[in-house]
């Protein structure tokens, strides 16, 4: 299933949910919708199970009007957050309610509604567990019985919303790679609403990253992380060493690190960058441009450390990622004393008059002497 969504709007009173959102989803692909609360990602979720209209816009399947089609017509697949189990129903009556308020016309016999569920009770792994009661079940089992049932109808488009939200981070782990799994076994066209910025980066294809009814930016999990396109992108999605940067003697500089000539050719008289804390490099020869930073604090985290680093010229505190065996190598303890610059960042041009990020001026810097 191809579907091809051209400038939908969605506004509720004074709030614009969505603002001409165009993207096409490849028959297939399993796409994440990431944002934060309010962002207008279950909106589009909503309008494309057939729950929600937008006021404008269209969105088309393999060359039909998507949006003209009823709830029922559009083959999908729906999960949600809550499982929104019928709590009366035992485990198979639940997964084959969609199969069993069919039209006559449509609907199987019982042997194969019977048939069906158990093929699915096996795929999703609750075999043996038919009879059970949504209350006698697991968090995890419940949402495996709600993926099932939305899995019983055969449909063409998958949507997720949030389903993983309400499980404990173990859990979480463990269901999110049996579902990237079963996607591929299934071929599936999927879409994964979320604003669990690692689960979108490990299951998802691509990710449209969204932000106050818009799509920000939309690419693979490697191009989002490695490519921010806007700043918003660059502070949501992992974590982000803001550096104010200002045009001294025609260059942009922040506390005398500079990263050399710009592409604007000296228009901007302000810019920022954004460096990722793995992107900070740690021992920075006194001959290049860099800062000399004191160390604060070290958190370990399993198989890294982040570093925390006071840098006066900057007259800020700026994070840096090690691998925890690095740390023990090299003996860091707090209040040692570094050097430290950017190995490579993204940096965004300024507005003069606003002090706003310019559209379209992204700079992906990398510095090969530090690599």
């Amino acid at each position: 299933m191809a579907l091809e969504l051209s400038r939908l709007s969605r506004h509720f009173t004074g709030f614009a949910a969505l603002h001409e959102v165009s993207l096409r989803i490849a028959p297939g692909e399993f796409l994440a919708l990431l944002g934060p609360s309010g962002s207008g990602k279950t909106t589009l979720l909503r309008i494309l199970a057939g729950l929600d209209h937008p006021d404008s816009g269209s969105v088309s399947r393999d060359g039909e009007d998507f949006l003209a089609m009823g709830a029922r017509e559009r083959g999908v697949g729906l999960v949600f957050q809550h499982y929104a189990l019928f709590r009366h129903l035992n485990v198979a009556e639940n997964v084959a309610f969609g199969l069993r308020v069919r039209p006559r016309r449509q609907r199987p016999s019982p042997a194969e509604i019977d048939a069906r569920v158990q093929r699915l009770l096996e795929r999703v792994q609750l075999q043996g567990l038919g009879r059970r009661y949504p209350a006698q079940l697991s968090g995890g089992q419940r949402q495996r019985v709600a993926l099932a049932r939305a899995l019983a109808v055969e449909p063409g488009l998958l949507l997720l919303d949030e389903p993983f939200g309400a499980l404990d981070a173990q859990v979480r782990v463990g269901l999110r790679r049996w579902l990237r799994e079963l996607h591929e076994e299934l071929g599936l066209t999927t879409v994964f609403v979320t604003h669990d910025q690692e689960e979108a980066l490990e299951l998802a294809d691509r990710v449209a990253v969204m932000n106050q009814g818009r799509i920000e930016q939309i690419g693979t999990p490697e191009a989002i992380y490695q490519k921010p396109a806007t700043p918003f992108v660059c502070k949501f999605i992992g974590k982000a060493n803001h550096l104010p940067l200002r045009r001294v003697q025609g260059r942009l500089d922040a506390g005398g690190w500079t990263p050399g000539d710009d592409p604007w050719q000296g228009v901007p008289a302000r810019a920022v960058a954004y460096v990722r804390p793995e992107q900070l490099a740690l021992d920075v020869p006194e001959t290049a441009p860099g800062w000399t930073a004191r160390l604060r604090h070290v958190y370990p985290a399993g198989g890294i450390a982040h570093l925390e680093l006071a840098v006066d010229a900057l007259a800020q505190v700026l994070e840096a990622d090690i691998a925890a065996e690095e740390l023990a190598r090299c003996g860091l303890q707090p209040g040692a004393v570094l050097r430290v610059a950017p190995r490579s960042a993204a940096i965004f041009p300024l507005d003069d008059r606003t002090g706003d990020t310019v559209a379209g001026g992204r700079w992906s810097w990398s510095c090969r002497r530090h690599g």
